[in-house]
């Protein structure tokens, strides 16, 4: 099989790592890639924002499968472009890319197919959405409707902070992402992550993890794209998995399909597991970045023909095999982030990976021939161990080992899990 891997982060990476060790990989490419996709692809300089350079580049090598790591091509429609010229794609149609592209789009098809969450309006303007605000107290959830790499949440504890978050999304601070804003309702529990593939007829569950999206430790401090992650999830019962398979992703798929708009690739549900049971924060349309890191340390199964499945129509044709232990990793920052933070600051030395444990190349790029780091999270240092705190002492292990003088991280990653052994 000749593969086109879209994307340059840590998920892309941990894919690439997998994707590599099958056996039915012919030619592998990656566009734009990162230095650690290099050591399994070719990597292409292509603009991905380009559909008709990424078809001209698939044709001229002779791609027969693209995997679409990011959500932002997805929401853009490049799979559809990609499979009108009759190219497998991993990764939904734009209209199904909607659940990830349009938080009220999600809240919609919720309420139409009886889908938990939270109670929710959507707004267009400041003044309705802080009179509703106002009306309905804190603690409140305000989120910006589109894309915002996953800054665009405000979780506010008084309704002070709920009018300033409408303030900054209408404002411009998310950009087109903050033209419409959803208010919803606080859930109140332990929120937890559930990967499932879809084929528009077919689910395959994967697996369970959890996030830490506070950059502090003691979940402190504001929201970022994820300072770390662990699977399993122990509060994801099999009976919770169960019910958000019944009660959340099955109604999704069948709603999807019945609006003309059926869904291919992973639905990755945001979950909150209140007194209720399991309750949907939100749908990404994606692998989640840093939890599948920690999913393809634990796939035991070539990912391959799963992903290829999944784009065919073929799912039912297919499982997914585990390692039964858990996997943990956490992400080095550059200092500053989520704010501002200073770029292409040089990383020395990069631990080699063992059989459990390996670090994944996030936002870093080769500069005059020194690593650099480019982005706000820049590596992933990942471990798998017989327990949480096992693969979180391994992990920790080898991040203190890299040689990055403007990183840091959590200390704390895998804490909730710890606390339950």
């Amino acid at each position: 099989m000749k593969l086109l891997l879209i994307g340059s982060g840590g998920r892309e990476h941990a894919l690439a790592w997998k994707i590599a060790q099958s056996p039915l990989l012919e030619e592998f490419y990656a566009a734009p890639g990162n230095p650690g996709i290099g050591e399994h692809a070719v990597l292409v300089a292509l603009n991905i924002d380009d559909h008709d350079a990424v078809l001209a580049f698939c044709r001229e090598k002779g791609i027969t499968f693209v995997v679409v790591g990011p959500e932002a091509p997805l929401v853009a429609g490049l799979a559809d472009s990609l499979r009108a010229a009759g190219l497998a794609v991993f990764g939904p149609s734009a209209a199904a890319a909607q659940l990830e592209g349009s938080k009220g789009f999600t809240k919609d098809i919720c309420a139409r197919f009886g889908i938990p969450t939270g109670a929710y309006q959507r707004f267009n303007n400041a003044p309705k959405a802080k009179a509703y605000v106002r009306e309905q107290g804190a603690p409140i959830v305000i989120k910006a409707d589109g894309l915002a790499a996953g800054k665009g949440v405000t979780v506010a504890m008084t309704v002070e902070e709920a009018l300033a978050a409408i303030d900054d999304c209408f404002e411009g601070a998310f950009g087109a992402a903050g033209a419409e804003v959803v208010v919803e309702a606080f859930l109140d529990g332990e929120e937890a992550s559930f990967f499932c593939l879809c084929d528009g007829k077919t689910l395959l569950p994967l697996a369970t993890a959890q996030d830490h999206k506070r950059v502090g430790d003691g979940d402190t401090g504001p929201n970022t794209g994820g300072m770390g992650a662990y699977s399993p999830a122990p509060v994801m019962t099999p009976d919770l998995v169960e019910r958000t398979l019944k009660e959340i992703i099955e109604p999704t798929m069948r709603g999807m399909a019945e609006l003309g708009m059926p869904f291919s690739g992973v639905f990755f549900a945001g979950l909150m597991i209140t007194a209720k049971g399991p309750e949907l924060i939100e749908y990404n349309v994606r692998f989640g970045d840093p939890e599948c890191q920690v999913l393809m340390t634990r796939l035991k199964s070539d990912i391959l023909p799963i992903l290829y499945a999944t784009a065919t129509g073929t799912l039912d044709q297919v499982t997914a095999q585990w390692h039964d232990d858990p996997a943990l990793t956490v992400v080095l920052a550059s200092k500053g982030y989520p704010g501002s933070y200073e770029k292409n600051t040089p990383i020395r030395h990069i631990p080699a990976e063992s059989a459990d444990a390996k670090v994944f190349h996030a936002g870093t790029a080769m500069k005059d021939g020194q690593l650099v780091a480019t982005g706000g999270r820049v590596l992933n240092v990942t471990a798998r161990g017989k327990t949480v705190s096992a693969a979180q002492a391994r992990a920790y292990a080898l991040l203190d080992t890299v040689e990055w003088e403007n990183g840091f991280c959590r200390r704390d990653i895998g804490w909730r899990a710890i606390e339950r052994e």
